[in-house]
């Protein structure tokens, strides 16, 4: 008897196809890990040379309407220092980066440092490079 078989099917998988989809999902998270911005609020700071970097970090803005936001909750000036606290209980090293717009008055940004030191708390002028 002649029986032959039609076909005969290979176990290849060709992998193209996925590295193709791979190298794809590595460009977009790329590009929008890179346009993630960390400060949700729009101000103009002003400019500096130098760098300061902390490790845990807590965003305290001021914006042109001196209006107060602690990360992205808009909060009054009397309650600053009570959110601040509460913000900070039972953290080491914590460090507050101070984003005040540039034409804010630098009476209103001592008032907020003076509070930070009367916390205890480390605090860093937020700047644009020049």
């Amino acid at each position: 008897m002649g029986i032959q078989k039609r076909s005969k099917i290979t176990p290849d998988f060709n992998m193209s196809s996925m590295t193709d989809l791979v190298f794809l999902l590595l460009i977009f998270f790329m590009l929008t890990s890179s346009a993630v911005n960390p400060n949700a609020l729009n101000l103009v700071l002003p400019s500096s040379d130098s760098q300061v970097q902390a490790t845990e970090t807590l965003s305290l803005s001021i914006d042109a309407d001196l209006n107060y936001y602690l990360e992205t909750q808009k909060m009054p000036f009397e309650n600053l220092q009570s959110a601040l606290a509460a913000r900070i209980q039972n953290k080491e090293n914590q460090t507050v980066i101070l984003n005040a717009e540039k034409s804010v008055p630098i009476e209103n940004v001592v008032k907020v440092m003076s509070i930070a030191s009367e916390l205890k708390i480390k605090m860093i002028l937020a700047t644009q490079s020049e």
